[in-house]
């Protein structure tokens, strides 16, 4: 049994190499970003070890490091469903391979181009479009909210924002947002960043 790493970026796959032998993915699911963690902009990594075989089927999932919970069954729930290309043994292609992926998760992958531009030109007309005919409850996920939660949660604010802070913040943002979405249904001509907490204000 051979051993090789890969990195895994959340959304991303690619072929995997020992030596001359690739191993080629055919279906990798990406894990669903737990919902709850999702709002709270719960960031952060996980290490799996797991063992493709022959047939081109995957076994052994085990969680090396993670660093929550839910973000760890996540992990384990979608690579249980992973698919590699099958493959003939011989002497250079053994029947089973150990992997050990590394999986990221972060919130900032489907953000726009210069994120913190987009919000600041943003009017609350167009976040009352985004809103039609969504219920009170999906709110604090629409595109506005989440990528501001998003904004605060990029590699630069992540390393610069001790994490209390930056998560005490987006809980701020997120019991705001029933106030935010009657205001701009009230002005839709004021501009969404202005209605957010001063603190996330000041970093746009």
């Amino acid at each position: 049994m051979r051993w090789f790493a890969f990195v895994l970026l959340l959304g991303l796959s690619a072929d995997i190499r020992a030596g001359e032998f690739f191993l080629i993915p055919e279906s990798n699911p990406k894990p669903i970003y737990p919902a709850a963690l999702l709002r709270a902009g719960v960031t952060g990594n996980v290490r799996v070890e797991f063992t493709a075989n022959a047939d081109g089927s995957v076994s052994k999932v085990r969680i090396l490091e993670s660093d929550h919970p839910d973000l760890a069954e996540a992990s384990r729930i979608a690579i249980e469903q992973w698919r590699f290309k099958p493959w003939t043994v011989d002497s250079d292609k053994p029947a089973k391979h150990k992997i050990i992926a590394p999986l990221i998760f972060r919130l900032d992958l489907d953000s726009p181009i210069h994120t913190n531009q987009w919000l600041k030109k943003l009017k609350c007309r167009d976040v009352n479009e985004q809103l039609l005919n969504v219920p009170e409850s999906a709110w604090v996920d629409a595109a506005p909210f989440h990528y501001t939660r998003a904004y605060l949660s990029n590699v630069f604010h992540v390393t610069q924002l001790p994490k209390e802070q930056r998560l005490e913040w987006i809980a701020k943002l997120n019991k705001r947002v029933p106030t935010i979405v009657r205001s701009c249904r009230s002005s839709p001509v004021l501009k969404y960043m202005s209605l957010l907490p001063e603190e996330i204000r000041q970093l746009l």
